[in-house]
């Protein structure tokens, strides 16, 4: 299994920015574990802080990833574009959030890419990525 793990804006500045938030933990070195103790699944991952950027990836990796897990950061709350792009691929598309966003302010709580997505995690973390990944694995057996 392939899966692509994509993540938006400042969020590569995990471990740093807002750490009462988001923890003190960088995201490379989650994602290493993450390899680590998947190793039947083939990780890859992207970032970027640019929204033009994110859709590029997204429509290249949905068409040869058997699934993609999304933090798109602030663009969940302001971007049409990404998700026409996450609606245009074949790929099934979880939305992930490392805080609740439904208990922050009030303008997290819509997302335009929940109704596009196969389904929602949020506040659980840097967890909120394995839960994701377990979801996809999950959803191969029997197969």
């Amino acid at each position: 299994m392939r899966l692509l793990i994509m993540n938006g804006p400042n969020l590569n500045l995990l471990g740093v920015r807002e750490p009462e938030i988001y923890g003190k933990e960088p995201f490379d070195a989650f994602l290493q574990r993450l390899k680590e103790k998947y190793p039947e699944v083939q990780i890859d991952y992207f970032q970027s802080n640019s929204e033009g950027a994110l859709i590029d990836c997204l429509q290249e990796a949905g068409f040869v990833c058997d699934g993609i897990i999304l933090n798109a950061g602030a663009y969940t709350h302001t971007s049409l574009a990404l998700a026409d792009a996450v609606a245009s691929v074949p790929a099934p598309v979880v939305e992930v959030h490392i805080s609740n966003t439904a208990r922050r302010e009030e303008f997290r709580r819509h997302s335009f890419l929940t109704p596009v997505c196969r389904g929602v995690i949020a506040g659980f973390g840097l967890q909120s990525y394995e839960l994701a990944l377990l979801g996809f694995i999950a959803g191969q057996e029997g197969k």
